[in-house]
């Protein structure tokens, strides 16, 4: 089975491996088409942010990727999905469950993670949810803030089947200003049911 054209992981980058996996999930990329365009940061530690997202889909897409590539990123997840029959397949692939009605100090929780790993990678969705929303959520911006480390913007876009890696940017601290110019970064990125509004 040929395998997907993915672009180098370099050094600094967290990682899992196992090549039964990787040689797979490559083959089932190539076959459906999907691509990772762009460059992989040499980056040990940065929040991960993929946009729109619009179905449930865009994670499965987004695993294979990982899985790929060999890359250890922690993704946070609805709590509902983890404890569903799933979680026992996506909880060793690095899912974080996250309870979006309790009271909990998520940006503090993740910054501490970060504090005690040399290496790791984050994936949020900053729209929270799979419906259009009006605001991004903030709590990526903060994550990165508190953790002090970049964010890596990710473009989903189904006409193309391509998830385009941006280049790293910095949270100024200014969440308004950062919300609107890095939302403005998605425009023209198509997901499954609608774009980033």
């Amino acid at each position: 089975m040929s395998t997907a054209h993915l672009p180098p992981v370099p050094p600094q980058v967290p990682r899992r491996h196992s090549r039964f996996w990787s040689w797979l999930m490559r083959g089932v990329l190539r076959l459906s088409g999907w691509r990772l365009v762009g460059e992989v940061p040499n980056l040990p530690r940065l929040v991960v942010i993929g946009a729109p997202h619009s179905s449930y889909w865009d994670g499965v897409w987004g695993l294979m990727m990982k899985i790929a590539l060999n890359l250890d990123i922690n993704i946070m997840i609805k709590r509902e999905v983890m404890d569903s029959p799933l979680g026992i397949v996506l909880r060793p692939l690095g899912l974080i469950p996250i309870d979006r009605k309790a009271a909990l100090n998520v940006v503090g929780q993740m910054a501490k993670r970060f504090a005690t790993h040399e290496h790791m990678w984050l994936g949020i969705t900053p729209e929270g949810t799979r419906k259009a929303v009006k605001q991004w959520k903030t709590g990526f911006l903060r994550i990165a803030r508190a953790a002090d480390v970049p964010i890596l913007p990710v473009f989903i876009d189904y006409p193309t089947k391509t998830f385009t890696l941006g280049a790293p940017l910095q949270a100024s601290g200014d969440d308004e200003a950062d919300l609107a110019r890095i939302r403005a970064l998605f425009r023209g990125y198509r997901g499954k049911h609608r774009d980033t509004e």
